[in-house]
This record gives C-alpha cells, sequence and structure tokens, in this order.
C-alpha cells in the first residue's frame, strides 16, 4: 500500500514540474513564436497550406472559427466511415474482418470524430489494423487538435486577442504538439514491452495441450496519442488493462503522465498569454487540491474494501475485484480519477467494480468536466465557472463584472449558461428515458442503486466526451448506439459554438481601465470562491442522481445489507 500511494506522489511530482516547461512551450506554438522544429515542420506546413487555400495570417471571426470546426469534422468523419464499412477489401486485415453493422460503425465514428471514443465492440475482434491505425488513429490526432484549437482560440478571445485561424492553429497542433510527443512517447511505450508489429493473431499451444489466441498489432503508436489526445479507445476491448497496451509499472507511469501532461499545462499557457502566471497558479492548485482529494476518496473506499465480503469470509482486505494484479488497487484507483478528471477514458481496471466513492468521484469529474478537463476544452470550462464567479461577486459587491479588463454583461452569461446547462440536459433526460424501460433499453446487469450508476455514467461520458464506463451495462445495442449519438454530438459542438461566441464577443470589448474598486481574479480569496462556485453548481446539478446512485449504495453496503 505505501508504494502505491509512493507512486502517486511521484506522478504528481512528475506533473507539477512538467507543467511549466509543456505550458510555455505550448504557448510558443500557438503565439507563433520560434520553436525547435520550425526547420522541419515549416516547409511541410506550408506546402499544406497552399494546397489547401489557407493564408496563415488571416484570421477568423467566431462564426467563421465554428464553420471550419463543423465543416472539417464532418469531412474528417465520413471517409473514416467508408475505410471501416470496405476493409474487408483494404490491407492490414490479417483477421479478414468484415464491416460491423451500421449503428456501431456510426457510434465509433462519431464517437472518435468527437474525441469521445467510447467503444461498444471489442477492437480486436470487430476492426483490421488498417481500420485502427488509418481510420481511428487520424481521428485521434485531429480530434484532440480540434479541442486543443477551440481552447486556443478561447483563451486569446479572453485576453482581448483574435481567434486565429482553426486549420492553422489545428495544423500546429498536430505538428509542433501530439505528433512529436506520440513519437517519443511511442518509442518508450516500445522499450517497456508494448507491440508495434503488423503480424496477425499469434496461436499459442498451452501447457494443457489447447490453443489460445493472441491478437496483437500495431499498439504501441496507438496507444500513445489515445492518452496524449485524451481520447482512450483501446486498441483492445479491454483497453489499457491489457498487457499489450500497459505491461508494467513503466508503461503506466508514462501514459498517466501522457494522459494529464496537456490539460495541467494549458492552465499555464492561459497565464502567458494572460501575463498573469500567478492567477495560472492559483488556478492551478484550485484543480489539483480538488483532484487530490478525490483520489484520497477513491483510495479510501478501495482500501476498506467491500464489507459484505470482508465480513463474509473474516478478512480485511483492499476491493481487488476488477483490478489488475500488475498495478494493484492504489494505481486502478488514481488512474480512474484521472481518467475521468482529464476526460481520456482510457481504463486500467474495471470501473464497473469501483466501491461507491470511486463511483462518486468519477461520476463528479464527469459531471463539471473541469478537474482536469478535456483537451482544451476542459480549460475552457474552468474559465466559464472563473467568469460566472465574477459575475456572481461583482453583484454581490455592487460592482459591474469584469474579467481581464473587460466587462461581463448579458451576452458572456447567456452564453456561459448555455455552456453549463446542455451537459445535465444531455444526461439525465435521456438516462431517464432508458431507466423508465430496464428490460428493453437500459441493459442493467446490476439491479439497485449500481444500475442506475451505470445507465447515468455512460450518458455522462458520452456528453462530457469521455468515453470510459461501467461495463456491466450491456450497451452495444441499436438503443445504445444510437441515443449516446445525441450526447456525443450535442455535448461536444454545443459548448464548443458557445465557447467561440463568447471568446469572440470579449475579442471585440474595449478594455476598461483598472481602478481601485476593479475585483482582482488573482488573488487567493477569489481562487477560492471560483472553487466553492464550481463545486456548488456541480454537486446541485446533480445531486438527486448521485444521491439514487453511489450515495445510495454506499449507504446500503455499510449498513451490511
Amino acid at each position: 500500500m505505501g508504494q502505491g500511494f509512493l507512486q502517486i506522489g511521484l506522478t504528481l511530482c512528475i506533473v507539477i514540474a512538467i507543467t511549466p516547461l509543456l505550458g510555455k512551450y505550448i504557448a510558443r506554438v500557438f503565439l507563433g513564436e520560434k520553436t525547435l522544429l520550425d526547420f522541419l515542420m515549416n516547409p511541410i506546413e506550408r506546402s499544406m497550406f497552399v494546397l489547401a487555400g489557407v493564408r496563415r495570417k488571416d484570421d477568423m471571426t467566431g462564426s467563421q472559427y465554428i464553420r471550419a470546426v463543423l465543416y472539417s469534422n464532418l469531412l474528417m468523419g465520413i471517409p473514416v466511415y467508408l475505410l471501416i464499412y470496405f476493409q474487408r477489401l483494404l490491407p492490414w486485415n490479417p483477421n479478414s474482418f468484415g464491416a460491423p453493422n451500421w449503428d456501431i460503425l456510426l457510434h465509433t465514428t462519431i464517437s472518435f470524430v468527437t474525441n469521445t471514443d467510447q467503444q461498444h465492440y471489442a477492437g480486436e475482434t470487430t476492426l483490421s489494423y488498417f481500420s485502427q491505425v488509418a481510420g481511428l488513429g487520424f481521428l485521434m490526432f485531429t480530434s484532440a487538435a480540434t479541442g486543443l484549437s477551440v481552447g486556443i482560440a478561447f483563451i486569446r478571445g479572453l485576453t482581448g486577442r483574435k481567434l486565429g485561424n482553426f486549420y492553422v492553429d489545428l495544423v500546429r497542433g498536430i505538428t509542433r504538439i501530439l505528433l512529436p510527443i506520440s513519437i517519443i512517447g511511442a518509442i518508450a511505450l516500445l522499450v517497456t514491452g508494448v507491440p508495434q508489429t503488423l503480424y496477425s493473431t499469434l496461436d499459442v499451444r498451452t501447457l494443457e495441450g489447447g490453443t489460445q489466441y493472441l491478437a496483437r498489432g500495431p499498439v504501441a503508436s496507438f496507444e500513445m496519442i489515445k492518452l496524449l489526445g485524451q481520447n482512450g479507445g483501446g486498441f483492445f476491448g479491454v483497453n489499457s488493462a491489457h498487457p499489450f497496451e500497459n505491461p508494467n509499472g513503466a508503461s503506466n507511469l508514462i501514459e498517466m503522465i501522457a494522459m494529464i501532461s496537456i490539460p495541467a499545462a494549458l492552465i499555464y499557457t492561459y497565464g502567458i498569454f494572460a501575463n498573469n502566471i500567478k492567477q495560472a497558479w492559483l488556478l492551478f492548485w484550485m484543480v489539483f487540491v480538488i483532484f487530490v482529494i478525490l483520489v484520497g476518496v477513491t483510495a479510501v473506499g478501495e482500501l476498506q474494501g467491500n464489507p459484505l465480503v470482508n465480513n463474509a469470509f473474516g478478512l480485511e482486505q483492499p476491493n481487488l475485484e476488477g483490478k489488475e494484479v500488475r498495478f494493484g488497487w492504489v494505481q486502478t484507483a488514481f488512474w480512474s480519477v484521472m481518467t475521468t478528471a482529464t476526460m481520456s477514458g482510457a481504463v486500467n481496471g474495471m470501473h464497473d467494480s469501483l466501491m461507491p466513492q470511486g463511483i462518486f468521484s468519477t461520476l463528479f469529474n464527469l459531471f463539471i468536466q473541469v478537474i482536469w478537463g478535456g483537451q482544451g476544452t476542459g480549460t475552457a470550462y474552468l474559465f466559464i465557472y472563473l467568469i460566472l464567479t465574477v459575475f456572481l461577486t461583482g453583484l454581490m459587491a455592487g460592482r459591474t463584472p469584469e474579467f481581464l479588463g473587460r466587462k461581463i454583461e448579458k451576452r458572456e452569461i447567456v452564453l456561459a449558461s448555455v455552456v453549463l446547462l446542455i451537459h445535465p440536459i444531455l444526461v439525465l433526460i435521456p438516462s431517464a428515458i432508458a431507466l423508465a424501460y430496464p428490460i428493453s433499453l437500459s441493459g442493467i446487469s446490476n439491479t439497485g442503486y449500481h444500475g442506475i450508476s451505470q445507465v447515468v455514467y455512460e450518458y455522462a461520458s458520452a456528453a462530457a466526451n469521455n468515453g470510459s464506463g461501467l461495463e456491466g451495462l450491456r450497451d452495444n445495442t441499436l438503443w445504445w448506439n444510437l441515443s449516446t449519438l445525441v450526447s456525443l454530438i450535442g455535448g461536444r459542438y454545443i459548448p464548443i459554438i458557445a465557447l467561440l461566441l463568447l471568446a469572440d464577443g470579449m475579442s471585440r470589448k474595449q478594455p476598461v481601465p483598472e481602478t481601485p474598486g476593479t475585483l482582482r481574479t488573482d488573488s487567493l480569496v477569489f481562487t477560492s470562491i471560483t472553487a466553492g462556485v464550481t463545486l456548488v453548481l456541480g454537486v446541485l446539478t446533480f445531486f438527486p442522481v448521485l444521491a439514487l446512485g453511489p450515495i445510495a449504495e454506499g449507504l446500503k453496503l455499510a449498513s451490511g445489507s
């Protein structure tokens, strides 16, 4: 146990150390400053922009940026859908897989386009190597770069700059950040034992004389962008709990650092854009403290174990169900909080086996989406809460709300409210419909309070573009494949539209001179208020669901019934 907590501490120390380094680098990339990769990437980028008819210095308005996001995402999804549909005719298909059913194919394509990567299939028995690498791998880069671009555009607007050019941001996000780090990370994973091969499934004779089939493939390259880009979709059905995706403690550490590195660094990047590093660190520590508390709550729950099991057998042991012995219960608890906090969705153990405290923490992350949040968009959501806090404190103090020298008015509050309200709508309404038909629609495998958590978690994961799930749910059905599409699409694009319109409006406002009465947002008191507003809004919105799910389940277990 002590070793596991020591590993958590080591991981968090690494995150703190790399945050300013990566944050500065990301800022240089999107401020157009020189980087070490210029000599290699500049000629490639110029060729791409010439072929696409894009001029690098052409800034977009909010509506133009929105159209570019929507059109590009549509054009990226169609060829991937067709590629998977015709995968039997394409190369790198050693197992001769045909096309999946239309509903699971549509769900998979849109899921990867939206950076959700929610999987209702097992990759090793459904998709060819070519579909995994050329189709889903392509979308994992572009969807992550899309979210990163939107986050940077939002930061630009808040700090009074023009939003920039989406196509330039998309390309630079891939060529300067995602691709080089993925290459280095994939090599590191290869060293730890993650395979990278095009050979077909391996037939192995067991000691008992039987035959075992070991799926393999080009996993290392797929795995790194899966985690770095907060994609989360596994090459294999059991994701990073599979020994070929995550063979040992070293690979586990690399993958966890990859998950959290960009979301954490983007907070520091904001500080550089706003020329206010103090505020960036205050926000970083606010998120960090909440994250550590959630890790502690989850770890304590797993350490105490299941009282029904322990009492029945006279044991005192942690909850070992659904855990990989390579990592132990501590690392699985830590990973489960991190993957839902960063909106990655990858798993190295089964979330359905978590104790109620762990399910509470993971659902809480999916509900508020800012600890640490998704690729780019999570940082934007954090500032939505900051804007609301400025508005509320301004009203209480009797002053006009201002943020970074610009007034917060009706339009900004309406758009911020859209970002916050669309999420519960896309989670609670479809959950209510599914729970109204527990046999025909919901597919609950565990009755009672846990079954409610299974259903709500699936829609919360879809709407938050996370992709993980409580896998006891029978979700590969027509209902789940189509109903979650509503949450996938709405949870991705409605907030993006509102964020970009808000940023565009802020960028056009004339700055207001600072006066002695101006509310400072880079103080410990204001940051503490922001944390309170974030927690109160998140908990109040979803409290009935939490009360009927993990809280009720925890009380039931504690009572011994």
